[in-house]
């Protein structure tokens, strides 16, 4: 399900674009229309093992399904975004060894997808549609640039300045969590194994479970101690809220190592906001901990900055949740129509 509130076709905007966030177990499409507001929504499985042609086949399948179940004429559709994990080659329209998609590697997929709607495909990182999602109706919408950090299993990110999205020459660009934050030898290694010193061995999900790990092999008391093998971020997450001394500490020290990474990408693009997405927020506004963690997130910012910088730069949690990703899909396909025009 969406989070976002359905627009009914007679208030609704066009032309229409669609949203098509691909996940490492599911995929969702969006409907939206020339404002950004979705007018439906559905989610298929990812099926990973099945391959990327069989799942465009079901995407553009399911696409045609929501277009009927909605009451909008598919010749009213322009255009339709696709936002996917992994390493690609934008330019050229192609996967190529996605992570967490092993049979999908060295795949056409935006020629592939194109075939199957029978629309010009847009395309995007995951992340960067995440943070054209945020840019283009979220936390980001009164702003020209921002920076979006992801935080979950991984570190994502996705940078917009002056309305641009920054795709760069490798399609690489607005990799926030493969920035060095540590350069020593004896650096953590990322959550993928490759990246040594990487932020995203530090402030992913993952780099704070190990990090709770270690500290709990070594004595640390908790209300955790008894469950280092299960230990999960939630968990941490939850002890915190009630109470839990050590793990606020170790959620502080996720938010100390990302302030470095934020000062850094501060001091080169100078964007004025930055937002933080992603599953691991702690709970976000609505709760302590969460509170807690942006605070701590500032503080760590304001300490490494310049106070003129500090003064122009907000920190703040992105607000669409999972819906960014298919928002900010149909967000870059809609950008890319009007250059059309």
């Amino acid at each position: 399900m969406t989070s976002q509130p359905i627009c009914p076709p007679e208030r609704s905007v066009a032309p229409y674009f669609l949203g098509i966030d691909v996940g490492g177990t599911g995929i969702k499409i969006g409907l939206l229309d020339d404002q950004g507001q979705t007018l439906g929504f559905t989610a298929i499985d990812t099926l990973e093992a099945r391959g990327p042609l069989d799942a465009m086949q079901r995407v553009a399948q399911t696409s045609e399904k929501l277009l009927d179940s909605v009451g909008v004429n598919k010749s009213s559709v322009v255009r339709a975004g696709l936002g996917t994990p992994g390493s690609q080659d934008i330019p050229k329209g192609l996967l190529i060894e996605p992570p967490n998609h092993p049979h999908w590697h060295h795949f056409p997929i935006v020629e592939c997808l194109k075939n199957q709607l029978g629309l010009p495909v847009s395309f995007a990182n995951d992340a960067n549609a995440a943070a054209f999602g945020e840019f283009w109706i979220g936390t980001g919408k009164t702003h020209s640039s921002l920076v979006l950090i992801t935080l979950g299993t991984g570190v994502g990110g996705g940078i917009i300045i002056d309305g641009q999205l920054i795709v760069g020459h490798n399609s690489f660009g607005g990799e926030c969590g493969h920035m060095l934050i540590d350069p020593s030898p004896t650096a953590r290694l990322c959550v993928w194994g490759g990246g040594r010193g990487q932020l995203e061995a530090y402030a992913s999900a993952s780099a704070l479970v190990e990090r709770a790990k270690e500290s709990l092999r070594s004595g640390a008391k908790s209300l955790l101690s008894n469950e280092t093998e299960g230990l999960t971020a939630k968990r941490i997450f939850e002890a915190a809220e009630l109470g839990d001394d050590w793990s606020l500490k170790i959620i502080e020290e996720t938010a100390d190592y990302l302030a470095v990474g934020i000062t850094s990408l501060v001091h080169i693009l100078d964007p004025g906001l930055v937002v933080l997405g992603g599953a691991m927020n702690f709970g976000g506004p609505k709760h302590k901990t969460g509170r807690r963690f942006l605070d701590k997130v500032r503080q760590g910012f304001e300490e490494r900055t310049f106070q003129y910088v500090k003064a122009g730069t907000i920190i703040e949690f992105a607000n669409l949740g999972a819906d960014a990703g298919y928002i900010g899909a149909a967000g870059i396909a809609r950008s890319d129509y009007h250059k059309t025009l």
